[in-house]
């Protein structure tokens, strides 16, 4: 999400004039996109900030923007902390930017503008894409849920969603660009429709797999996913959407939190462990080689070893390809802040030890199980940290798994392998967190996508729509696609 807003960012400082600046010069103009789910942002943030006062002391107009999460947490007490931050802004006015730093220079005093309810829906401003072949869409913002270890509701707010026609129209846009694939994107984003019911008929409950279902329409969309959902709103109907649109890869990032039904309460996570699992059977049983990924708490106030115990259970269950696990995270103003019992970090150190251990050999499994199939890649920029030293590029298959592979090509046919293009290719080697596949390229299919990447184009997105749930403005084609393929009360 951040990431996105980022995007939306650059587009809105390119068409107020500014440039990007050239890597490795001194900037202008540096902004900061902030996060606040875990206390290592907000060290992160201040320690760089004092790295960047002598450098904007010497170089004059240069101006520091804060922006997003931390920002919205903190508000004055960034410039209090760096009185040599120009403009200070929130997740709900990310469009002021340009305005703020103007009038940061004019006045010549540090500008904070903080506001507590969304301004505009993000797809109602311009998006600079840092990709050529995938791309971000927004399909809510904000959270309903009251998860007690979670600040995000608090500096994000009540869910907001987008009508699926202002959703699809964005997606085509992309696509008309020679993008390949998208990520839905929403803090929960199968209570999709929540907010623009109609408040005298029953919420659409179906309305995110009817969204899914809609994608499958649109022609040049290759691949399709979505994060995040949350188990206990987590469908059937979402499954099957899966299961029967082609372009909607086979791939479920759902969090678990934890394994224990006692911290889960804790937690204020309305699901147990068994209605968990439960959907991870069904997910399979409609996908069998779908690949599930997840998100786990270690050291949650009060946790003890059998709570710990219980988590381990699941995660050997449930067997995950991958997992992002976290050690528990004081955040000021949420409930879990002030529970009793906090972990020392020498115990939820070394439970998170033992968690990362169990899952990295449960990854090594699952990919080594994988050693002689044949995988479709989408080749992606950058990906692998070694490629230059190992003569390999790098890609993402269908169900998300990183793929490092040699770019063998015949030099007769001149067929120059790029970012954005598609291979197939057989796995060779696996790792816990990749696979290796150094055998011959079955076959190679370049994509507007890659010619997009190799002429150094990314696309631009104009606002689409007027977001906030009020009706669709747009291409009337693509609003009829919509309604056809994913019914009225359709959204995130």
């Amino acid at each position: 999400m951040n990431v996105h807003d980022s995007e939306r960012l650059s587009g809105l400082l390119e068409d107020a004039g500014y440039v990007k600046a050239v890597a490795g010069d001194t900037a202008d103009l540096v902004v900061f996109n902030t996060c606040a789910v875990r206390e290592n942002a907000d060290n992160k943030l201040y320690g760089t900030l004092g790295h960047l006062a002598p450098i904007k002391a010497e170089r004059e107009g240069m101006q520091i923007a804060v922006g997003g999460c931390l920002a919205q947490k903190d508000r004055d007490t960034v410039v209090k902390k760096a009185p040599w931050v120009d403009v200070v802004f929130g997740t709900h006015n990310i469009g002021s930017l340009p305005v703020l730093l103007e009038r940061a220079r004019h006045n010549e005093q540090a500008q904070v503008e903080i506001i507590e309810s969304l301004e505009a829906f993000p797809s109602t401003l311009p998006a600079k894409r840092e990709s050529a072949y995938a791309g971000w869409v927004s399909i809510s913002v904000g959270c309903n849920n009251t998860c007690t270890f979670c600040i995000v509701p608090a500096l994000r707010g009540k869910e907001v969603d987008r009508r699926p026609g202002d959703v699809l129209a964005e997606v085509q846009a992309l696509v008309e660009q020679g993008v390949l694939e998208v990520t839905l994107l929403g803090q929960n984003v199968n209570s999709y429709g929540v907010s623009f019911a109609d408040p005298e008929e029953p919420r659409d409950r179906g309305a995110f797999a009817k969204l899914l279902r809609a994608t499958g329409n649109i022609e040049g969309l290759e691949r399709v996913r979505f994060t995040s959902p949350h188990p206990a709103e987590f469908t059937d109907d979402v499954i099957e959407a899966m299961a029967v649109t082609p372009n909607v890869c086979p791939q479920l990032h759902m969090p678990l939190q934890s394994g224990s039904d006692r911290v889960l309460k804790a937690m204020r996570r309305s699901y147990r462990s068994a209605k968990f699992l439960g959907i991870i059977e069904k997910v399979r049983a409609a996908m069998p080689h779908a690949a599930i990924t997840t998100d786990i708490i270690v050291g949650f106030p009060g946790e003890t070893e059998e709570d710990f115990q219980a988590t381990l259970d699941v995660v050997r269950q449930a067997r995950f390809t991958s997992a992002f696990t976290f050690q528990y995270s004081i955040r000021p103003g949420t409930p879990a802040a002030t529970m009793p019992d906090q972990l020392p970090k020498e115990v939820v150190q070394e439970r998170y030890d033992r968690l990362i251990e169990l899952q990295e050999q449960i990854s090594l499994e699952g990919n080594q199980a994988l050693i002689g199939s044949t995988v479709e890649l989408l080749v992606a920029d950058g990906a692998g940290k070694k490629n230059d030293k190992t003569a390999r590029m790098s890609g993402r298959a269908r169900d998300g798994r990183l793929v490092h592979f040699r770019p063998t090509v015949n030099p007769a046919a001149g067929s120059e392998i790029r970012p954005g293009d598609i291979v197939t290719i057989d796995v060779t080697g696996a790792a816990p967190h990749y696979l290796i596949a150094d055998g011959e390229i079955l076959t190679h299919r370049r994509t507007r996508a890659g010619d997009a990447h190799e002429q150094g184009i990314t696309p631009k997105t104009a606002p689409i729509g007027v977001g906030l749930g009020l009706p669709s403005i747009g291409a009337p084609v693509v609003v009829e696609t919509a309604a056809a393929g994913c019914g009225s009360a359709c959204g995130d």
